[in-house]
């Protein structure tokens, strides 16, 4: 089948749809309305028409697009007018997320498919609010049992939804962990200032005086409390290194009792 006969077909097609259509299902629903048996689409021709309708709307002439994420291809608006269609649909925008809703998808994304009790482990709270609204919005989808935990409880897993929503096509395509803490964690600068240069050298000269201090003592010179702080603000270097009441307490001990 020629790609000049599919492409509209295929536009018409990812433009009525209301959710992404893969490529497997194109072929099938073009070869359903129009294929022959001696002439029907293949995989690769709706690849190929598909690639062409892409390159197509990637023109500055278009406001649209077509964008693949959730295992299929859809027709979106270009970010360039997101204010102008958020003045059409109000407070439809606005709407978010709690943060109790965003920590449960997170963890169920990272680690599906994952039991409620699992979540709970992880945040440390009771999530079965989170779960229910985020099953209800069609971000999750129970996905099945654990057959080997007791109880056999309910796993959950993110939906087509989910992908479409952050416009990607599988859990793969989520940001590395590590990546993302690569980004936030920024080593600290080592900046040394002058008082703390200043301070660190009259910590070293005090630390000099008190052992001189305690040398002094063990050999039986008791200096005066006004000797020893006369040392610790001058500084060791500026000392006479043979004080005089060394020699008198010397010559105090030569003396007769």
């Amino acid at each position: 089948m020629e790609l000049s006969i599919i492409i509209p077909h295929i536009e018409a097609l990812i433009f009525a749809s209301e959710k992404p259509l893969a490529v497997n299902d194109i072929t099938d629903l073009l070869n359903n309305a129009l294929g022959f048996i001696e002439d029907r689409a293949t995989g690769d021709q709706v690849e190929a028409a598909v690639n062409a309708i892409n390159e197509k709307y990637n023109s500055e002439f278009y406001a649209f697009e077509m964008v693949e994420s959730g295992g299929g291809w859809q027709f979106l608006t270009k970010k360039e007018y997101y204010k102008t269609i958020a003045q059409l649909y109000g407070d439809k925008f606005l709407k978010k997320l709690s943060v109790a809703a965003i920590e449960t998808l997170s963890i169920i994304a990272y680690k599906q498919p994952v039991t409620k009790s699992e979540i709970e482990l992880i945040r440390g709270v009771n999530c079965d609010y989170a779960v229910q609204k985020l099953l209800e919005k069609e971000l999750i989808v129970i996905s099945g049992r654990r057959e080997d935990a007791v109880g056999k409880p309910l796993i959950y897993a993110t939906s087509k939804s989910f992908m479409d929503y952050f416009g990607i096509n599988s859990a793969n395509d989520l940001p590395k962990i590590k990546e993302i803490l690569d980004q936030e964690i920024i080593e600290a600068t080592k900046v040394e200032r002058e008082d703390d240069q200043e301070d660190a050298s009259l910590s070293v000269e005090a630390k000099v005086d008190v052992l001189d201090e305690i040398e002094s003592e063990e050999n039986g010179i008791n200096p005066s409390a006004n000797d020893v702080q006369a040392k610790v603000e001058i500084g060791a270097d500026s000392l006479d290194p043979n004080p005089s009441f060394g020699e008198e307490t010397a010559s105090e001990k030569n003396e007769p009792a």
